[in-house]
């Protein structure tokens, strides 16, 4: 099924895992990391992971959290060398929590978000003096429309500048940029050996090339972010699942513990509730949605986890509620909005592999 889904969409390369009752139980690469020297794409193949990488970015700021630089609720200007206030309301405080669930009415101005993308390295610009360009009043990149007419806190509108601002807040407080501080935290005591932020972290030949499928496909350059914390980690399905499985486990794998049980809780545990529910969403029903520490639901909130997707990046890590059932794609290849489909179809056959798993099912010989 993988395999004819990717000859269909002219996907390049992936690699999948199964994750039943916090265990990799199945794990499998397809296709080509380089389709020019035929380098197979494994579970080992690094590439970066878009989105995805905020759930790192939300350990972090927890772990701060835990070593007591950090308060949620504190206004970030306590924290920040430059002051970020909505021009809307100027009273209003903006926190870390908001920050961290999409409500503080920071906004993507798309064309200023696009110009941080840096093809071919590793970002040049500073990621404090870009924010500061772009939410201090007389920045260079400063305007009212990077921010919404809404109170902070009332309205959900996701942000990657803002889970930048996160991670930059994050090294203010600990005295250190963000790779080194969870390399220390995160990668070392899971043994993610394979994992960093930066391009000057892999070896090239250790990471997957990256595709554009529109007709025929063709590769791209790699790239850094400058707002690296929003979507820079570059890792393997091998690494990941180490990752999101102690994130599951309220912060704990195979006897690493990465966050204390109260702070791994509070990151998953449900924002929106009460008096914290932005006005714009639903928590229950149809469209429903609900937010951790940077952990995100999908599908009406029967998954929790988070997506990514990013030029050449295709990247999906979700568990159901009960953290039974997980599954973990990451893809090498950018589809037409049309093709996107052939991604669902692969994740919903893994997922239901990794159900039948669950419920006790053997695979048929050869899978």
């Amino acid at each position: 099924m993988v395999e004819q889904r990717m000859k269909e969409a002219g996907i390049v390369g992936l690699a999948a895992a199964i994750i039943v009752d916090r265990k990799v139980v199945w794990t499998q690469g397809y296709g080509f990391a380089d389709k020019a020297r035929a380098a197979p794409f494994t579970p080992d193949t690094v590439m970066n992971i878009g989105s995805i990488s905020k759930t790192f970015t939300g350990a972090a700021l927890m772990r701060a959290v835990q070593e007591g630089k950090l308060s949620l609720d504190d206004d970030i200007n306590r924290y920040l060398p430059f002051k970020v206030v909505n021009p809307f309301f100027p009273t209003e405080r903006i926190t870390l929590r908001q920050l961290a669930t999409h409500t503080s009415g920071i906004t993507d101005r798309q064309p200023v978000y696009e110009a941080a993308y840096h093809y071919g390295g590793d970002s040049p610009e500073p990621l404090g003096q870009f924010l500061q360009d772009y939410l201090a009043s007389g920045g260079k990149t400063y305007s009212k429309d990077n921010f919404l007419n809404a109170k902070p806190g009332t309205q959900r509108e996701y942000s990657n500048i803002a889970a930048g601002l996160a991670g930059y807040i994050v090294e203010l407080a600990v005295g250190e940029k963000l790779n080194t501080y969870t390399k220390r935290h995160i990668f070392e005591p899971l043994r993610m050996q394979n994992t960093g932020w930066f391009l000057s972290e892999i070896p090239e030949a250790k990471h997957s090339k990256l595709y554009v499928a529109q007709g025929l496909t063709i590769p791209i350059q790699l790239y850094g972010l400058t707002t690296y914390p929003d979507g820079g980690v570059r890792t393997s399905v091998a690494d990941l699942s180490k990752f999101f499985i102690a994130l599951l486990n309220d912060g704990e794998f195979e006897g690493a513990r990465i966050l204390e049980q109260q702070h791994g809780a509070e990151m998953l545990r449900f924002q929106y509730t009460g008096p914290n529910k932005p006005e714009n969403v639903n928590v229950s029903g149809e469209d429903s949605v609900n937010s951790g520490i940077f952990w995100a639901t999908k599908f009406d909130v029967t998954r929790i986890g988070h997506n990514g997707s990013d030029p050449g990046v295709m990247a999906m890590m979700l568990s159901d509620l009960d953290r039974e059932v997980g599954v973990i794609l990451l893809a090498n290849t950018s589809l037409s909005e049309q093709d996107g489909r052939y991604y669902g179809e692969i994740f919903d056959g893994l997922w239901k592999r990794a159900v039948a798993l669950r419920d006790g099912e053997q695979p048929a010989t050869g899978e």
